[in-house]
């Protein structure tokens, strides 16, 4: 059975009904009742939205844990933070959607190193920002560093939200949107990134990073085979991602200009199987698929997984087992006034054949 077969889309839809009165049924025609979907593009739902809230309160009630499997999240966000060194502006408002427990927050209050500074740092990125609103649907994980000496270097409004699929801000709200590992979990994306422009102020930068392509490919094959080995059949039990030949044309959708979009690969080695399923547990990462299999995986295949796993990826002379963490970066501009835009075909003032050196381009 395929992965698409398992993966079985919602589509919200309505029943159109009509009721006659029982003195004009006699002498009207008998009408019959179809199904109608309702206005709007189809939502294909993969996610459990409420099964990924739980996953993120569970995990951010075990602080310690919670706090020690932050690596991962803490370095994306840093690295999500220096995309902000190019932009030479101020940002009285910031909306940083699926806030986690503030990563971003935290690495814009981190000094950055320079080496023409007398003290080898540069004053932290949260300088050039007013205002933080940090948004996400885990109450538990949002509010878990509050304390954290962090809070006091930016002004930080913590916002719980129902959904991050609809965000409840006016037009032109912010001077920047960031994002770092949420949006991939989010069911309609070309949506949300629709409203993320519209609560843009014009020429405001949206910068984002979110899972994708071949995350975890190695936890994903070792479990399938594992599956067929002892079951004799295959389940899903790593989420599907976003592939990132798909983020430009997402973007480009929702109104975004001069985009930029970048992959990297962070591996992480793990001392087994069992170690990468803990952390990725603790930091709220479980698996969400809508119709996935209730049950915890058996301990055959478990055991199976960790086999396969090391046979197929572990290197020679490695400690542990490596796990690779594709990152998609992405940053797309709302379009406004002064914005530099492409030349139009055809206006160009370079020869190519001069920058080649006066190459003649004729066959022969």
């Amino acid at each position: 059975m395929s992965l698409h077969q398992l993966i079985r889309p919602v589509v919200r839809s309505r029943i159109s009904t009509t009721t006659i009165p029982a003195t004009a049924s006699s002498c009207l025609p008998r009408r019959r009742n179809y199904a109608m979907q309702t206005p709007g593009n189809p939502v294909m739902e993969i996610f459990n939205r409420r099964v990924k809230h739980l996953q993120k309160e569970r995990a951010a009630q075990n602080v310690d844990e919670s706090r020690k499997t932050d690596y991962l999240k803490d370095e994306v966000a840093i690295r999500l933070c220096e995309r902000l060194l190019d932009i030479k502006r101020t940002f009285p408002q910031v909306l940083d959607l699926g806030a986690n427990s503030c990563n971003i927050a935290r690495a814009l209050t981190t000094p950055l190193p320079d080496e023409s500074s007398p003290t080898g740092t540069a004053e932290p990125l949260a300088n050039r920002i007013s205002h933080l609103t940090c948004v996400d649907t885990s109450a538990a994980l949002l509010n878990r560093d509050i304390a954290l000496p962090f809070n006091s270097s930016l002004p930080i409004t913590r916002q719980v939200v129902p959904d991050l699929e609809t965000l409840p801000y006016a037009a032109n709200s912010f001077d920047a949107v960031l994002s770092s590992l949420s949006i991939h979990w989010i069911n309609d994306l070309p949506s949300l990134l629709a409203q993320v422009n519209k609560i843009l102020k014009p020429d405001a930068p949206f910068i984002a990073a979110m899972f994708g392509g071949d995350t975890l490919f190695e936890l994903r094959t070792s479990l399938q085979l594992a599956d067929l080995e002892r079951r004799g059949g295959v389940s899903p039990h790593v989420s599907p991602l976003a592939d990132v030949r798909d983020v430009g044309g997402l973007l480009n959708k929702a109104g975004f200009k001069m985009l930029t979009v970048d992959v990297e690969d962070i591996v992480v080695e793990f001392p087994d199987t069992f170690a990468l399923m803990r952390d990725l547990q603790a930091m709220g990462e479980g698996n969400a698929i809508l119709h996935r299999e209730m049950a915890p995986l058996s301990r055959e295949v478990l055991l199976a997984n960790e086999a396969i796993y090391r046979a197929l990826h572990m290197e020679d002379g490695a400690r542990g087992v490596p796990a690779t963490f594709r990152l998609i970066y992405m940053i797309g501009w709302k379009e406004g006034e002064g914005q530099a835009k492409p030349l139009e075909r055809g206006s160009g003032q370079l020869n190519l054949k001069d920058i080649l050196g006066g190459g003649d381009f004729e066959q022969k």
